[in-house]
C-alpha cells in the first residue's frame, strides 16, 4: 500500500491525482481542500472510491495542516510515502504584466503577497508538517507542481511578461525545493518540482470578451516560445506524464531538488 496527501484537489490536475491514484485499491490518497463537503460531493458522484479521504486544510494555516496531519497519522500508523504540493492561486493578473499593474502599486503588492503565501509559503508549511511522517514512510517522495514560466530562459525567450506573481512565487518554490532537499537528501527523502506543462485547468475562469483577448496573447507567447504548442493539455495526460516522472525519480539518481518539465526537456510545453 501507498499513502499520498495531495493539496488543491478540488479540480484539474489535483482532482484527477486522485482520481488515477485511488484506482489502485491499495492506495489510500488523502485530499486538502478549503471546502470538504463540495469536494466529498464531487468525489461521490464522479469516483466513487473508498480509498479516498478528503480534508478540510487550507495549506496556508498551519493548525489546520497540524489536525490535517493527526488525522493521515491515525490512518496510516504514523506514516506517508508521498506529497504532491499542488495547491496554487493563479489570478487574473496573470492576464497582464508589470506595465499594466504598476498603475495600482498597493493592489499590485497585495497581488505579490497572496500568490508568495500560497504558491510558496503554504507549500513550506506543508512540507514541515507532513515530513515527520514522510520520514517513517517507505517511498518518501515529496513533489511540488511548478510552472516552466518560473525559469528565466524560458521568460526571455518570448519576452512572456505575463503571469507576473504567479512566476515569481513559483520560483521560490522551486528554490524552497532546493532547500529542502538539502536538510533531507541525506535522511533519504525525494524533494522534487515539476512542471507538468499548460494545462487546461479552468483556474483563469475567463469571463469577458476582453480576458478572452488576453488569455490568447498569453497562448501566442508560449507558441513563441515553443512553436509546436497546440494549446493546453487534458488534465488526465499531464497527471499521467508527472506520475511517470515520479515513479522513476530516485533521490539517489540526480533529481534531488531539482526543478524539471514532466518531460525531462524543454520546452516546457
Amino acid at each position: 500500500m501507498s499513502s499520498y496527501v495531495i493539496t488543491g484537489v478540488s479540480r484539474g490536475i489535483g482532482f484527477e491525482f486522485v482520481r488515477q491514484l485511488s484506482e489502485n485499491p491499495a492506495n489510500v490518497v488523502f485530499g486538502l481542500v478549503r471546502n470538504k463537503a463540495a469536494v466529498d460531493s464531487k468525489v461521490a458522484a464522479e469516483i466513487g472510491r473508498k480509498n479516498i479521504h478528503i480534508i478540510q486544510a487550507d495549506t496556508t494555516d498551519p493548525e489546520a495542516l497540524k489536525n490535517a496531519a493527526e488525522y493521515v497519522s491515525k490512518k496510516t500508523n504514523g506514516t506517508l510515502d508521498y506529497i504532491i504540493a499542488n495547491a496554487a492561486l493563479q489570478a487574473k493578473t496573470a492576464l497582464v504584466g508589470f506595465d499594466t499593474l504598476s498603475s495600482g502599486p498597493k493592489a499590485l503588492e497585495q497581488d505579490l503577497i497572496d500568490h508568495f503565501r500560497v504558491n510558496t509559503i503554504g507549500a513550506v508549511h506543508l512540507f514541515n508538517i507532513f515530513v515527520p511522517l514522510i520520514l517513517r514512510g517507505q517511498a518518501k517522495k515529496v513533489i511540488a507542481i511548478s510552472t516552466g514560466i518560473s525559469d528565466t530562459e524560458m521568460t526571455l525567450k518570448a519576452d512572456i511578461f505575463q503571469a507576473t506573481a504567479y512566476s515569481i512565487s513559483k520560483a521560490a518554490l522551486n528554490m524552497a525545493i532546493a532547500k529542502f532537499s538539502a536538510v533531507y537528501r541525506e535522511k533519504g527523502v525525494l524533494f522534487m518540482a515539476i512542471c507538468p506543462g499548460a494545462v487546461d485547468t479552468g483556474s483563469l475562469q475567463i469571463e469577458t470578451e476582453e480576458e478572452g483577448k488576453l488569455a490568447m496573447a498569453m497562448f501566442g507567447k508560449f507558441k513563441e516560445y515553443s512553436p509546436s504548442f497546440q494549446g493546453p493539455t487534458r488534465p488526465e495526460d499531464a497527471v499521467k506524464s508527472v506520475l511517470a516522472l515520479v515513479n522513476k525519480a530516485t533521490v539517489d539518481s540526480g533529481y534531488a531538488g531539482v526543478f524539471l518539465s514532466h518531460t525531462e526537456g524543454k520546452p516546457y510545453l
